[in-house]
Parts: structure tokens; sequence; C-alpha cells
């Protein structure tokens, strides 16, 4: 089916340069792909094709082509482009190679140009790196100066409906006696982090977690990228800004979390810990906001304990290791782990209650 399609792009792309050749001037022709004059010369060439060829010519030019099927499919939670002819997708927790593929270097680049721009993804040579989104996905592109050959995509599906705790524990995710205890965590108010792997389930479990507020309580959200559901009306979320052009100033995460002290937060929330916001975080437990959380990225408890002492450091790299140290037992209370198995299966591994502060450091045992 590959060779069929590539075969008739070919000959569609010779009609329309014919076309172009016999209208009104070859360049003003192609700069004007989504004109009507563009469309009945790319239909009239695609006449004697089969309807299956046709609606696949026709999204390489007007929508996204070989992605258009993939977009569709609400199973499909991750798209992976590396190149033209190099498309991958998540489906189920399993990496699988699309069959599929671009059908030129020029309509890959015209495709990742129509997502930039309905993204609102800026992505310049001086910026080489950027994030949008695009409908219900979360769009990352990297430029080819960073990759040395083609533009890389990604596209990550935000779930349409939030998950709970008791879709968690339906689909295998968590026993009934470890879905009681995160249900006593967040009735005690207690402090956490929640810990895994890239793709491991850490945002899906704090959206769950967040559906167990009452309707009066308010949590304030704080992300670089929207991604978490805020659970009831009274709920805040503010996310972070970055001007790739240089024009606005950038607002972080520990500027946010200053300005959420000011709004009245029962619980904080924040999606994900990775610099000198750690040390802001912990400031703001240990001052009484119980029943707050966020994530970070590590394997076990003792990989995020030791993590998280070097971004406070990061944050006051006056203090030594000692006052990090205490800082982290007074503020938190326990380590949620989740992961991602080898056969791609999301699951929770457990609760880690943080008991003491010893010479050694801290110990920790599971619940």
């Amino acid at each position: 089916m590959i060779e069929q399609f590539q075969e008739a792009f070919a000959k569609t792309q010779q009609h329309l340069r014919e076309a172009a050749d016999r209208g009104y001037g070859h360049e003003e022709f192609w700069r004007t792909q989504n004109s009507e004059k563009f469309r009945e010369a790319l239909e009239f060439s695609l006449r004697t094709e089969a309807p299956e060829t046709q609606k696949r010519l026709l999204a390489e030019y007007f929508t996204y082509g070989p992605l258009d099927h993939l977009l569709a499919d609400e199973n499909i939670t991750e798209i992976l482009v590396n190149g033209p002819q190099s498309i991958w997708f998540e489906k189920e927790g399993r990496l699988q190679k699309h069959e599929d593929l671009f059908l030129s270097d020029a309509s890959y680049n015209n495709t990742l140009h129509r997502l930039c721009e309905k993204s609102q993804c800026q992505s310049t040579v001086e910026h080489p790196a950027a994030t949008g989104f695009f409908e219900e996905f979360r769009l990352t592109l990297v430029r080819q100066e960073l990759t040395r050959n083609h533009h890389h995509l990604s596209l990550r599906r935000h779930p349409k409906n939030p998950w709970t705790l008791e879709r968690l524990l339906d689909c295998g995710w968590a026993s009934e006696s470890e879905i009681q205890v995160l249900r006593d965590l967040m009735k005690r108010q207690q402090n956490f982090l929640i810990v895994g792997s890239t793709g491991s389930g850490k945002t899906s479990l704090i959206n769950a977690l967040l559906q167990t507020l009452s309707a009066n309580e308010r949590a304030i959200v704080i992300e670089d990228t929207p991604e978490i559901e805020l659970p009831n009306p009274s709920c805040m979320k503010m996310v972070t800004r970055e001007d790739p052009q240089g024009v606005l100033k950038s607002v972080t995460q520990s500027d946010l979390l200053r300005h959420s002290l000011r709004l009245r937060p029962d619980r904080i929330v924040m999606g994900e810990i990775r610099g000198t916001e750690a040390k802001d975080l912990l400031m703001a437990l240990a001052t009484g906001h119980g029943g707050s959380f966020g994530t970070l990225h590590a394997s076990d408890p003792r990989q995020a304990l030791i993590r998280l002492e070097m971004l406070i450091q990061m944050g006051a790299p006056q203090w030594n290791l000692q006052a990090v140290r205490r800082l982290i037992h007074l503020s938190l209370d326990c380590i949620l782990v989740v992961e991602k198995t080898s056969e791609g299966k999301r699951k929770f591994q457990g609760t880690y209650k943080i008991c003491s502060l010893e010479e050694n450091g801290f110990l920790v045992e599971k619940i």
C-alpha cells in the first residue's frame, strides 16, 4: 500500500508542476497550497486513483498525512516522529512502528509547519526545542539543529476524562488496600511526593487524588505544562511562562509558588519538581500547608530523596546536607512510587513512610 501511495504521489507532483507552469506562475502556485486553485488541480490529478489513495494523498497536502489515523485513535497515548519515514506510537503501553510514512521531506516539513501553527509552538533556529498544545495533545518539537538530521516530533495525548482512584482500582493498577492507604493520606492531609520514571503514570495519579477533594477544598496547582485537571471550581491553576523571543519576562515555578501563598490554598500541588523550586516548595510545606504534593523523576524512594537533596541545594547552596535533610524530614511524610513494567503496564509500586532522620540518612519503610 505504501508503494501505491508513493507512486501516486510522484505522479501527482508531476501533474501539479505541469499545471503550475500552465497556470499563473510556478512559485506563486506552490506558495498557495491551501488555495482553491491548488485543490482543484490536485483533485483533478487524483481523479483516476482509488478512493483510499485519494484520501491519503489529500491528507498529505492538507491535514497531517500518515498521522491522521494515529491522531484519531483514542487508544494511542503517544506519537513519536523521528523523521519522514520513522513514525512510532504507544498503544496499551507498547511502543509500535507505524506502517505508514510521509511521502516526501517537503510534505513532512509542511505538516510540522501546520502543527506548529495550530499549537502556537514557536520553534526557531535560536530556540530549536519548543512545546505547544494541539487539540488534546502536548506537542514537543526538536529542530534538526539539535538532532543533526530531521526535525523530531512528540505528541502526547491528554486524557479527556481524568483518572479516579476507582478507575485505577478497576483496571488493576493497585490493590484495594493500597487505594485505601492513598485515601487515608489525602484525608489526613499528609504531604508526599509521587515518583516514577517518564510515562509511569505520575500525572494520572495526581489527577486521581485530586478527584477525592471535597467541593470546598481549594487546591492551587502549579505546572510548567498544563496537564492536571482541576477537581472543583474553587481550585486554581497557574502555568509558567517562557518567551522564546525574549520579549516577555519568564515566570518560573518558584515565582508561581510565592504567588500561590497569597491565594488561600488549602493544598499546593506542583506538577513536576525539577529545579530550585524544590527548596521553595518544601519551605512552604514546612509552614503548615498540609495535604500538598508534587511529582519527581526517580525510580525508588531512596533515589528520590537523594535527588531532592540535590535540587534543594541548587536553590540554597549555602545550606549544609544536614540542614537540607532536616527540611525534608520536617516537610514530607511519604513517598508514593509508580512504575511502568517491561510489558508496558503501569502500576502502583507502593507507599513509603519517612519514619525518621538518622545520622546516615532517612529511615524509610513501606506501608
